[in-house]
């Protein structure tokens, strides 16, 4: 695993180092690397352009830790209006039971989980909201896994809303040691579980700490999930694992199409491509949105390419003479 990884996350959690980073013009560059755009409008363009080349996205509006009832219902209005984009932007013709192009991915905590009162409930009846357009729209959501503290109230939300949903899917994360279990609770008919390593900061007492054996344990996980009668989302960069899920598939008897591969925007793209030429539903994880921090400090820890790409540019954004960003530079970063 990279050692630099809590530094990383436990930067995540730091307001100052927040401030340091998005006061600097070049972070706006790296940013889109991940992070196509802060609204719907420059998501437009990235959504048309992957669908247009076979592949299949989930968009995450970015957010998480609400604790103001009007910022969350904000966020659910983004959601609907979202929803409504997608639909307008899915032409695609597919046969019966094909997965859904488009799909939304939502935290619970930016839905309101975390407020002081009745936050699960209100998260609930928010997800219930979400899901209702998105069934009349022809749009598929899954609810994103947080860290360990949220998945008892995650997973009771799901069992609430899926006889109204049954298609509603939902993260696992295979560094946790419960996740096992899981896997064989959610894998019935008609489940969808995007099924992926994690990234939050997590104590030993709860989650694997080496990469040895968060990979062991996503192989475990996902041997249940390909045997169960569910629809795997296999949500790695891992060559190892994305070769690991296709043999698996081929040993439990499933067709190309009765699981799915998931990367990140912004990683791997050739192999995505590949995967989507080959005729493998190949999804494509796209967040939006200024809250895009939590978000960027995740990928620096998951890489370390990523994060000297980063450190690389910071170095060479500075000004000669005064040691600050150049006003060129600034101009161009809010662009």
């Amino acid at each position: 695993m990279n050692p630099l990884r809590p530094v990383i996350l436990a930067a995540a959690a730091s307001p100052r180092m927040k401030r340091a980073l998005t006061g600097t013009p070049v972070t706006a560059e790296i940013v889109r690397r991940f992070v196509p755009g802060e609204s719907r409008a420059e998501l437009a363009p990235v959504v048309r352009a992957l669908l247009d080349s076979g592949r299949l996205i989930s968009i995450d509006y970015l957010g998480e830790n609400t604790t103001d009832r009007a910022r969350a219902d904000a966020t659910v209005a983004e959601y609907l209006s979202l929803i409504n984009e997608l639909a307008a932007a899915d032409r695609s013709a597919r046969p019966e039971g094909a997965a859904m192009p488009v799909e939304v991915s939502v935290k619970l905590s930016a839905l309101g989980q975390t407020l002081p009162v009745d936050g699960p409930a209100i998260a609930t009846d928010n997800l219930r909201t979400v899901c209702t357009k998105a069934a009349e729209a022809g749009v598929w959501v899954t609810v994103d896994a947080e860290d360990h503290t949220t998945t008892d109230a995650t997973l009771a939300a799901l069992r609430e809303l899926r006889p109204e949903f049954p298609w509603l899917g939902m993260v696992l994360q295979s560094y946790l040691h419960r996740t096992r279990d899981d896997c064989a609770e959610f894998a019935g008919p008609g489940s969808r579980i995007r099924l992926c390593k994690g990234a939050y900061r997590e104590p030993a007492a709860v989650a694997y700490q080496r990469a040895v054996e968060v990979s062991d344990s996503y192989l475990r996980c996902l041997e249940i999930l390909m045997r169960g009668h569910g629809y795997p989302m296999v949500a790695t960069h891992d060559p190892a694992l994305v070769l690991a899920a296709q043999r698996m598939a081929a040993e439990s008897g499933r067709a190309t199409g009765e699981f799915e591969h998931q990367m990140l925007y912004g990683v791997r793209d050739a192999e995505q491509l590949r995967l989507a030429r080959a005729g493998h539903p190949m999804r494509v994880y796209v967040p939006y949105g200024d809250e895009w921090y939590g978000y960027l400090t995740r990928r620096l820890a998951e890489r370390p390419a990523n994060l000297a790409f980063f450190l690389r540019a910071l170095a060479g954004d500075r000004d000669q003479t005064s040691g600050l960003p150049s006003r060129r530079r600034l101009r161009r970063s809010h662009r």
